[in-house]
């Protein structure tokens, strides 16, 4: 696989460090990886806006100017794919991991042990982002990635395809697009289908997304749903 990784900490010793077990990991599994070391979250934000296609980002959380959260949440505004691994000696920013999406929250100090089971996770994610489901729009057929779909929504005979760039419109029923979906996705209404790998938080009577959409819940669905966000978790 072709993997483009950022190391993103203040603290050169720690970059250094991680780049040589992330390093060795890649060339166990004969992955051909670009690292790429960044002293602050600006310098990466700046970088990430001119290139945008990062697959992989070790952050540290707290650096002087823009946090490693704040970076996060700025990233999380325009790209939900991008797997972020926060690495850092504080475990009160748990929370905010989550809030972001995070795929993993590493404790200082770090080792190949700790390092290498979360890469190799990264790596199955953005696998999984591979697969698609071809849909046909008025403007021709579109052929969306799994992995960027936050939800499906029936309205009448058609269905609204939401990404965090585009909402896609099909004819088509949300039955049949469930058969091309796989176990990361839960139906939650009879007009909703979401993707556990953006939901953000439920609540007994709706669910709310990654981008702040806020979706109805079945009544009685709470404990279904809450079930199947602990086994993908």
């Amino acid at each position: 696989m072709q993997l483009k990784i950022a190391i993103v900490d203040d603290n050169a010793l720690q970059r250094e460090h991680l780049r040589g077990i992330t390093a060795a990991w890649s060339e166990r599994n004969h992955h051909l990886t670009q690292l790429r070391e960044y002293p602050s979250a600006e310098a990466f934000l700046f970088a990430f806006e001119e290139e945008g296609d990062f697959d992989l980002l070790l952050l540290d959380v707290e650096m002087p100017g823009m946090s490693g959260v704040e970076l996060a949440k700025a990233i999380r505004k325009t790209n939900h794919t991008l797997q972020i691994v926060f690495v850092t000696a504080y475990y009160e920013y748990f929370s905010d991991g989550f809030d972001v999406s995070a795929l993993h929250y590493l404790i200082k100090p770090v080792d190949g042990g700790k390092l290498w089971p979360v890469l190799d996770r990264a790596c199955q994610n953005l696998a999984y982002r591979l697969r698609s489901v071809l849909i046909s729009t008025a403007d021709g057929d579109v052929k969306v990635p799994l992995g960027d779909i936050l939800y499906v929504e029936a309205q009448n005979v058609h269905l609204l395809i939401h990404t965090p760039g585009e909402v896609f419109r099909t004819r088509m029923t949300l039955l049949a697009m469930s058969r091309e979906l796989d176990e990361t996705f839960f139906k939650i209404h009879r007009s909703f289908i979401v993707s556990l790998k953006y939901v953000q938080r439920i609540s007994r009577t709706d669910v709310t997304m990654v981008n702040g959409d806020i979706l109805p819940l079945s009544r009685g669905s709470y404990d279904a749903v809450h079930a199947a966000l602990i086994r993908y978790l």
